[in-house]
């Protein structure tokens, strides 16, 4: 401090030298969390995105190193050479025009499709090429989860199970996404992506279980129907309040990056999310950290009922990741094979070069927001229906299958009579099997209960016993 008050510029010199010693001490701690940025993206993703003279492959961020003022050189155009500040992120050139940066710019962020509303291929699009057995199986997991969603919501109105939210008209975020990434990778879903756990392995059975929360279910009975989990899936149980996944998501991902594992998370979100504080500190800390994990956004047009026009005034979602530093892009939700092709090319940038991505898929939800919803007491029936026939994403994909000939009337029929056996089968067997004892409710918590929650079970237990028609008969007391 003395330093600092008697010699001004004295103290200055110093603070250069002791930043000057800190610097060869940086290469040690970028072998401590993680793969070098500089790793090369593989050939086919390359060929993806353009080849490798794409100005963003393999791009190190500019990071702070003083905030000296220097000379630039004069422009081609003989204007004298405008000083320029060395700041965090790289130089900035003064200017002695005064422009502020406009709201929008003047034309929105393109969206990435490869297949058009008949599934057929766009002229010169580029795609990761999808094999038969992939395909076929895509088109079978999204036609199980559209039938899964209409037998489960119409359990819901018969009074079989107490609540249920569907994913139609969103299939393909679902499936394709899902097909795109590995086992290893971990999941952080919102409350719209059963087809994930579909894909990954999750039976029709589990499912039912869930919704009925009966004793085989994961969550005990504890949880909403629809608020899946399954640890030996690698996919987080679902919570109902909105985006608290995504900060847990980009913990997860820091630390694969310091165990240095060859894997990414993605995290999947609405665009209500986006509203959300929780959102801009992930993707910040995300950004900043370059965790590897991918951000999902489904911008549906719909928070519930409110719609984006009352969110947020920018182009979308993907704007916001340029904002951040993220990488991102804007996706054609609705096409099977532009979210497989962009989650696949996302997860090798993301494990390759160690950085976040972020996708906004553009769909629609064309279901209610749930079962306690009316939607069109705010959206036209006429704009419900168009997005659900012109523009489904099965039978898109249904049409691109069938032009390649891998699928047929006759697969087509025999696919949703099974899927719908087996379902009524499911419910059937759930609805039979005992619900989890009450002492369930006070366990795996704490390893000893504590004193108020031995009192409220067994005043719960008192009143149970003292009122048992205000109870349900099938859970073990």
């Amino acid at each position: 401090m003395a330093l600092c008050r008697q010699r001004p510029r004295a103290a200055l010199k110093h603070a250069a030298s002791q930043f000057e010693l800190l610097k060869p001490s940086r290469p040690a701690l970028s072998s401590l969390i993680g793969a070098p940025r500089s790793a090369a993206p593989s050939s086919s993703l390359l060929k993806l995105i353009g080849g490798p003279r794409a100005d963003w492959v393999g791009r190190t961020p500019r990071r702070f190193e003083s905030t000296v003022a220097e000379k630039l050189p004069r422009f081609a155009n003989g204007v004298a050479g405008n000083l320029a500040m060395d700041f965090p992120g790289g130089k900035v050139a003064f200017t002695p025009k005064m422009s502020f940066i406009s709201e929008s710019p003047e034309e929105r962020a393109h969206c990435y499709r490869v297949l058009d509303e008949d599934g057929q291929p766009l002229a010169h699009s580029s795609f990761i090429q999808v094999s038969k057995e992939v395909a076929v199986r895509m088109y079978t997991e999204m036609v199980t989860l559209q039938t899964m969603d209409n037998i489960f919501y119409e359990a819901q109105r018969q009074g079989r199970i107490s609540f249920y939210l569907t994913s139609i008209g969103e299939e393909a975020i679902n499936i394709a996404s899902a097909a795109a990434l590995r086992f290893d990778d971990l999941v952080f879903p919102q409350y719209r992506e059963p087809g994930v756990l579909l894909w990954r392995g999750f039976t029709l059975q589990e499912f039912a279980n869930q919704c009925f929360g009966n004793r085989d279910d994961y969550g005990k009975g504890r949880q909403m129907p629809i608020h899946y989990g399954s640890n030996k899936l690698n996919y987080f149980t679902v919570s109902s309040t909105i985006a608290t996944q995504i900060p847990h998501a980009v913990g997860a991902a820091y630390s694969l990056k310091m165990d240095k594992k060859d894997a990414c998370v993605v995290t999947y979100f609405g665009d209500g999310g986006t509203s959300e504080g929780d959102f801009h500190a992930a993707i910040n800390f995300a950004a900043v950290r370059e965790a590897p994990v991918i951000f999902i956004c489904r911008n549906n047009g719909w928070a519930i009922s409110t719609p984006t026009s009352d969110q947020f005034r920018s182009d979308g979602i993907v704007v916001r990741g340029q904002a951040y530093g993220v990488r991102s892009i804007r996706v054609d939700g609705n096409d099977a094979l532009a979210m497989y092709s962009s989650v696949q090319a996302a997860r090798e940038m993301a494990i390759g070069e160690q950085r976040p991505i972020l996708i906004e898929a553009l769909t629609y939800r064309t279901g209610h927001h749930s079962t306690s919803d009316d939607s069109t007491k705010y959206r036209p029936a006429n704009e419900i229906e168009w997005w659900r026939t012109a523009r489904d994403p099965v039978s898109r994909l249904r049409k691109w299958i069938e032009s390649n000939g891998w699928w047929s009337e006759e697969a087509e029929s025999e696919l949703r009579s099974d899927v719908r056996k087996q379902l009524l089968h499911a419910i059937q067997v759930a609805e039979k099997v005992e619900k989890p004892p009450i002492s369930d409710l006070f366990t795996d918590v704490y390893d000893v209960p504590p004193s108020n929650l031995r009192e409220q079970e067994m005043v719960l237990r008192e009143t149970i016993k003292r009122y048992p028609q205000e109870y349900p008969g099938d859970v073990p007391v």
